[in-house]
Formats: C-alpha cells, structure tokens, sequence
C-alpha cells in the first residue's frame, strides 16, 4: 500500500509522543529483539528438526535460546519449552499434569484472582476448581492454601506470582512450601513477575510470557522440572509438549531480551517504584479515586486504580487522545473491556477503572506529563457523563 511522505512523517511525529502505559503482555519490542529476530530469520529460517546444514544451524539457535532462558529460570536446558502463546503454554501445562495425575486426582486448587487462561485451561481439562478467596489487596493467605492444597485428591495447585491487573504479590515461598509437604505440583503463572521481581522458587511448572518484557508477540515460556509428573493429552508429535515446532526467530528474540530485562531489572525496578509513586500521588489526590492492590508488597511497574462516576473506555479514550495508551476493565479476559472479575474477587470497585503497566520505554517526562494531566482527564469523562459536579 502506498503511503505519502506527509502522511508518513505525521504518523512518526504522533509515535513519538506517545507513551505505553499498558505494557503488561504488551510491550513494545527492544531494539535488542527486533535485531535478535531479524538475524535469526536470515540464519534459522530451516525447520530445527531436520538433519541437512540449514536445519541443524536453526537447532542450534533453538538450543542456544533454551540455554540462555535456563539460565535465568534455574532449570536445565531440557526443561525449557516453547509454546506459540500463554494460553496454549497454560492449557497444555494443566491438561498434562492433570492427566499424569489423574490417579491421584483431580482438584485443583487456584485463587480467585487468577487470569482467564488459567481459568479456561482448567474447566477445558475438567478439574475440580477449588477457588480461593482473596483479601481486599487481592492476597492468597498461606494457611488457606496450605489446607486446601493438603486436601486427599489434590492434584495440582497453580497460581500467579505478581497480579496482571493489581500487582500484588503472592507469598509463593510460602506456598511452595505447602505444596511439597504435600507432595502436589505447584504450577506458576509469572507472566507479569518476570522481568519485574526475582524468579521464584520451589515450583513445579511455569508459564512466562515475553511480550511482558519487550519480545513480540507470538511466542511463550515453559519452564517444567523433570521431576514433575505428566501425560500427554494431545495427538502425538515430535515435539512432546507443543506439536508443530515453534518460531525460532521469536525463541531467539525471547531469550535475547529475557537476558536484557533481567540485567536491567534492578535499576528499572527503581524507577519504576518512583513512577508509581508519583501516579499513586496523584490519583489519592483525586476525590473518589482508590488506588487497587497491596501498596507496599507489589510489582512496582503494575498499577490500577478506580474512579467513581467514569466509564473505564471513555476514560481510557480520553487518555488515549492526550498520548498515553493504558488499559481498562480486566487484563485477565479475552475480553479486555468486561468487568474485572479480579477486581470483583478483592471486593473493591469494577468500573472505572485505569491498570497501568509500565513500559521499558517510558521515561521520567513521560510519567511527569501523564501526572499533569491525569486529573484533567478523569473531570473531563465526568462533565461528559453528566457527573462533573457530584
């Protein structure tokens, strides 16, 4: 399609100050990904399984990928796998595990804050969901866990380190614990953690997802222990977990980027701490506004807050129109605009509300810039709404 040079450069001109605010499994590509992608399309272009030169050049940047992200993940190459998204990556877990042990079971024990691929993946596999409640910071209490994981048939628990939408995070050490007094598999959702706080511990399964951290799209991480039991619950393959290989450009890219956002980590960690300290400022200052999740025990880079007497799309709309994109209704459904069935779970208010999620990208002036104009913003929806002067 033909663009003109006008249009070209007013669309770049409009790029370049804009401001992604609504990174959780979207962020924007690194530089680092994108050449990591590129020079693996020109280099593993080949099916990785075949035997002449070109596929076994391709297999050994899979192989290459998979070490890098064992690395990080402190499990061996062998235990790394990956998957064309989270949510197959989460349904063939659970259907897997489930199947390996359908002897002993098939309960399985979650949280009620948990996102909707986690949820799907278990009522596909039929399990019987034992949910557990949450408190108003959306926090699992061990003690709960600890008894229901204990429960006779009991075959798997699973549950997420950092929240996608409040970013609170989950004792998992505790939980761990638990789980192997218990002898049953803890499975762990750590797509909004990674790259944010320390891999956890102790787990059994893991699912990340690097559009988190700057990847792409398209491609998903699982970490399983050998010592963890499954079957196979799907057509037979070459590839024992996902049939039909993987992209490797997009493993490649992963890798090289999960290498770079765990180097930057500490520091990002920092200044991300102060960036929602400013938004969180801010938005207390705002009359019926609340601030979401647990305050100090968080993922410094995830946000949400609520307002009364705003539409969370008009809301989002209007942020949208000044340069900043950010999210609204759940981050945990495959619709992103219905109510959040998290937020319903903690207890707190379901509409209006904004989640932030805070790029790689994003700079001081940009969090200074949506700080000025965040309250404008939230009293322009309201005039809209008629509610202006409530």
């Amino acid at each position: 399609m033909f663009t003109d040079s006008a249009t070209s450069s007013s669309t770049e001109t409009i790029l370049s100050t804009r401001a992604n605010l609504d990174a959780g499994g979207n962020a924007r590509q690194r530089d680092v990904g994108l050449k990591a992608y590129n020079q693996a399309l020109q280099d593993g272009w080949a099916d990785p399984r075949r035997l002449h030169f070109e596929g076994r050049r391709a297999g050994t940047l899979l192989s290459g990928a998979r070490e890098a992200c064992a690395s990080v993940f402190g499990v061996t190459p062998q235990e790394i796998h990956f998957a064309p998204s989270p949510a197959v990556a989460m349904q063939t877990l659970v259907a897997g595990v489930l199947a390996g042990r359908a002897r002993v079971g098939k309960t399985a024990v979650t949280g009620a804050t948990e996102r909707a691929i986690i949820l799907n993946a278990l009522a596909h596999a039929q399990a019987d969901v034992h949910s557990l409640s949450v408190d108003t910071a959306g926090r699992l209490e061990p003690e709960n866990f600890s008894r229901a994981i204990a429960t006779p048939g009991v075959a798997l628990a699973i549950t997420h380190h950092g929240n996608h939408e409040v970013g609170t995070i989950q004792p998992i050490a505790e939980f761990a614990a638990a789980a192997k007094a218990a002898r049953v598999p803890l499975l762990l959702d750590a797509c909004a953690s990674v790259g944010q706080i320390p891999i956890a511990s102790g787990w059994d399964g893991l699912v990340a997802n690097p559009a988190d951290w700057g990847a792409g799209q398209g491609i998903a991480i699982v970490a399983l222990k050998a010592r963890t039991r499954w079957r196979r619950a799907w057509p037979e393959d070459q590839d024992p977990l996902f049939p039909g290989g993987v992209s490797v450009p997009a493993a490649f890219a992963a890798a090289v980027t999960l290498q770079e956002a765990e180097a930057e980590r500490v520091e990002r960690a920092k200044f991300n701490a102060w960036a929602t300290a400013q938004i969180i400022a801010t938005v207390q200052a705002i009359d019926d506004c609340e601030v979401i999740g647990d305050q100090d025990n968080r993922l410094a880079g995830t946000l949400t807050f609520s307002c009364l007497y705003v539409d969370g799309e008009a809301l989002t709309s209007e942020f949208d129109r000044q340069g900043f994109a950010v999210g609204s209704g759940s981050a945990c459904t495959s619709l992103t605009l219905e109510p959040s069935h998290v937020l319903g779970a903690m207890g707190v208010l379901t509409h209006g509300n904004i989640r932030i999620g805070i790029d790689h990208d994003v700079t001081a002036a940009d969090i200074d810039r949506f700080c000025r104009i965040l309250p404008g913003a939230i009293a322009t929806v309201r005039d809209h709404m008629g509610a202006g002067g409530l």
